[in-house]
């Protein structure tokens, strides 16, 4: 099923049993097998292939070339039964040649730097960069770095506020000048720090 106003532009591969929300742009040379879940106004920009078990929420940015894998242990003509689920959580952005490994959760409004090999889940709002990936920084809704400065609170240039829960845990104060509910992430043990 594919959503209203949802592009899907030339030579891209999508199954049957797909769900595309709406608002969606999937770019050219793109490959979505047939038990993804794809939310409301995502990017998907070319050469991605999404596989089974990937679940993607609204307003997630893939970059080119993303790479997504599902089997911990592959081998030629071995299929599993069940592929391990890995969630795109709302509005978090993977940079161009990212690669995700399975089973992982990438956190709300995280940012993943171009090129990083994601090997654990990543926290809400978590910059990380490199290969292995490692946190280096926080990242606010709008994508600009976070700056603590030796305080638990943090405002950003477009007026959102932040507060450090801990060494580990950002979580969002307002939205769009409005105070906002706390978020627990859903991050798996053996999160990114």
């Amino acid at each position: 099923m594919v959503g209203k106003r949802t592009r899907i532009w030339a030579f891209a591969h999508v199954l049957t049993g797909v769900t595309i929300g709406e608002d969606c742009n999937v770019c050219d040379h793109t490959f979505i097998e047939g038990r993804v879940r794809i939310g409301n106004r995502v990017t998907i920009k070319c050469g991605v292939s999404l596989w089974d078990g990937v679940v993607v929420e609204d307003d997630v940015f893939i970059g080119p070339n993303v790479v997504f894998t599902n089997d911990k242990h592959p081998r030629s003509r071995k299929r599993l039964s069940e592929y391990p689920e890995t969630v795109l959580k709302q509005g978090c952005s993977l940079g161009a040649n990212a690669t995700i490994l399975p089973g992982l959760t990438i956190g709300r409004w995280a940012m993943i730097g171009a090129g990083a090999v994601v090997t654990r889940s990543v926290p809400d709002f978590a910059l990380v960069t490199g290969t292995p990936a490692r946190r280096v920084g926080w990242v606010c809704q709008c994508g600009e770095k976070l700056s603590y400065r030796g305080g638990r609170m943090v405002r950003c240039e477009c007026g959102e506020e932040y507060e450090r829960i801990s060494e580990n845990v950002v979580r969002a104060r307002s939205v769009n000048g409005k105070p906002v509910q706390a978020v627990t992430s859903a991050v798996p043990s053996g999160e990114l720090t």
